[in-house]
């Protein structure tokens, strides 16, 4: 882990964006934190130097200059072993807090099956509309992967978590065509 430490690199975004109109602003706040950059302060944000992150730096850039602001972005890494370490401590203290969003929504969505099954609701439109949702999950999960270079524990809960969702919709399509089929028994 020491060896990882040493040679991680990172990039460091410092943008400077005029003061209105503050939509400005914010279109490059949420680029940034789309791709899961690391706010260090006001205009200044850390990304692991790889390649999953270089197209959103990009598109902050590109919506800084847009703006009429001023961007740039600068290689670093810890000078010290501890400045590397607590770099990459609050980059996965972030990629945390995202999977624990993450497994939130998961519970959600087991939720809302359940009340679909306890209230007898097999329906298409409710499948595929469940269905969609499930496919919201597994974006977000490959997005998160994604960005999670470091490897933040809640990773592999939400990995069996993502199947889990997976095969409570499988089951409820299950109670959906069984029903719909249900009035096609020939009763002779």
């Amino acid at each position: 882990m020491t060896n990882l430490l040493r040679t991680a690199r990172w990039l460091i975004l410092v943008v400077k964006l005029p003061a209105d109109p503050s939509r400005h602003r914010v279109a490059v706040w949420r680029e940034l934190r789309k791709v899961g950059a690391l706010s260090l302060g006001q205009g200044i944000w850390a990304v692991p130097q790889v390649p999953v992150f270089a197209d959103g730096v990009q598109r902050a850039l590109e919506l800084t200059e847009a703006a009429g602001g001023q961007g740039m972005t600068l290689e670093a890494n810890g000078r010290s072993e501890q400045d590397a370490t607590r770099l990459q401590e609050m980059f996965t203290a972030a990629r945390s807090a995202d999977w624990t969003e993450f497994l939130a929504d998961c519970g959600k969505f087991e939720d809302e099956i359940a009340k679909e099954i306890r209230l007898a609701k097999f329906t298409l439109a409710e499948l595929e509309e469940e269905e969609q949702s499930l496919e919201r999950l597994r974006r977000w999960h490959r997005d998160l992967t994604a960005r999670d270079v470091f490897g933040a524990p809640e990773a592999a809960e939400a990995g069996e978590r993502l199947k889990r969702c997976a095969a409570v919709c499988e089951d409820y399509a299950e109670l959906v065509f069984s029903a719909l089929h249900a009035g096609d028994q020939d009763p002779s």
